[in-house]
């Protein structure tokens, strides 16, 4: 059945299809071709893998980071950024990775953080003279950001099928999260003074607090969401209707930018983008569960411990593992594929499930940056007008900090770890 499956599998993936049909057609072929399993199992595997609690949490999270992009949240934060940095050279810069943390917190998705970022830094960043695809290449890489910053729907997903707790999940994806933007503004800093970036001016304190004051709700939501998590207040679930329910009330009565002529559009999106994540979900599943019957995972774990007991190595073969996955499939197929033959691996060697969930998706995030499917990357491109090859160059220093990040938690699993005290 395996030679069935992903030759099946790859041959999809290489015609373009998406890849939600991609695991259904080639779960199906296997199983037809093969012919040992009953094909009922494909409905019964399909519904058992959406059937749950937690995932309910994307549709609200999603629902949420629309009606706070439509509320006018996205400004407000662009401002308050600013406020905190005008005076240092390449202002504009820091703030693209500021607002990167902050959008985080908001939506859970890397690619809508690029698109709303993108859509008004670049052209601002093109005024004052900054080099286009530096801006491209910036606001994709603090865009994708969102993907590691709580809450986070691609830890979600590792947290319901990994069994590990999405709340520790959550807090510790601040620590990587920061880490990589304090590097993006290095970076950033270093840029501006060899380019000669402007200033934007600094702010006064009282202008800075009216600034915090303007966005105070919008900075409010992700801490809201963690405290009530972990204080056992509400669920991640619950916390994904809180978050909603916060961000409409914020969007249409506290800055009244939100029209009620927006809803239907903001709820239709979240409708799709909710039932293609739920299919995906659910044709991966499928499949994943083919690979199990099959011991498939087993051998590629034996195969794994077979080369070297030297964790530190393993480790390092999994990254790669994870960048090269990242490269062709988005977060949460790859998620959903690899938990089941990753995770025993992890264990065997003694690695933290939070730990290794933060592995695991800041190389997923670094696959939103590299092509053929380098999600943010593409949307980048098309809000700057800048050529994906130019814009594939201008990345590589973004993915080497996002890399040296990686290493870090890898290695150094007590970075992120003591924020849940394990």
């Amino acid at each position: 059945m395996a030679p069935i499956l992903f030759s099946t599998f790859v041959a999809f993936v290489f015609l373009g299809v998406p890849i939600a049909f991609v695991l259904g057609i080639a779960s199906l072929a296997a199983m037809v071709l093969v012919g040992n399993y009953p094909l009922q199992v494909v409905l019964q595997r399909m519904f058992a893998a959406v059937d749950s609690f937690p995932l309910m949490a994307i549709p609200f999270f999603m629902l949420a980071g629309s009606l706070m992009e439509k509320g006018g949240i996205t400004s407000r934060i662009i401002g308050f950024a600013l406020s905190l940095v005008g005076g240092i050279r390449g202002s504009l810069a820091h703030v693209v990775s500021i607002t990167g943390v902050i959008m985080g917190g908001i939506s859970g998705s890397g690619v809508a953080d690029t698109a709303a970022i993108g859509s008004i830094m670049v052209p601002e960043m093109t005024k004052r003279n900054y080099h286009r695809e530096f801006s491209a290449a910036l606001v994709a890489a603090a865009g994708s950001i969102g993907l590691i910053i709580p809450p986070s729907i691609a830890m979600i997903i590792y947290g319901v099928s990994a069994g590990a707790s999405i709340g520790d999940l959550f807090m510790s994806g601040f620590v990587p999260g920061v880490l990589i933007a304090g590097g993006f503004m290095v970076y950033s800093h270093y840029i501006a003074i060899k380019r000669g970036y402007p200033f934007e001016g600094t702010k006064s304190w009282p202008e800075r607090w009216v600034s915090f004051k303007e966005s105070i709700w919008a900075l409010m939501m992700p801490v809201i969401i963690i405290v009530g998590i972990r204080c056992g207040i509400f669920t991640p679930t619950e916390g994904g209707v809180v978050a909603a329910v916060y961000a409409l009330v914020v969007g249409k009565f506290i800055y009244k930018e939100l029209k009620w002529s927006d809803l239907p559009t903001i709820f239709g999106e979240a409708v799709i983008s909710t039932a293609t994540i739920s299919f995906l979900i659910a044709t991966a599943s499928l499949f994943s569960w083919l690979l199990a019957c099959e011991q498939i995972p087993q051998q590629i774990t034996e195969s794994i411990l077979s080369i070297s007991d030297n964790k530190l190595i393993i480790l390092f073969m999994i990254n790669i593992l994870l960048l090269i996955v990242g490269m062709f499939l988005d977060s949460g197929p790859a998620i959903i594929l690899l938990v089941p033959v990753l995770v025993p691996v992890a264990q065997s060697l003694g690695v933290n499930l939070v730990q290794f969930g933060l592995m695991m998706v800041i190389n997923l995030t670094i696959g939103l940056l590299t092509p053929p499917v380098g999600t943010a990357l593409y949307v980048s491109s098309n809000v700057s007008k800048v050529p994906l090859v130019t814009l594939s160059r201008a990345i590589l220093p973004f993915i080497g900090i996002m890399l040296a990040v990686l290493m870090l938690i890898t290695y150094v699993p007590g970075v992120t770890t003591w924020v849940i005290g394990k």
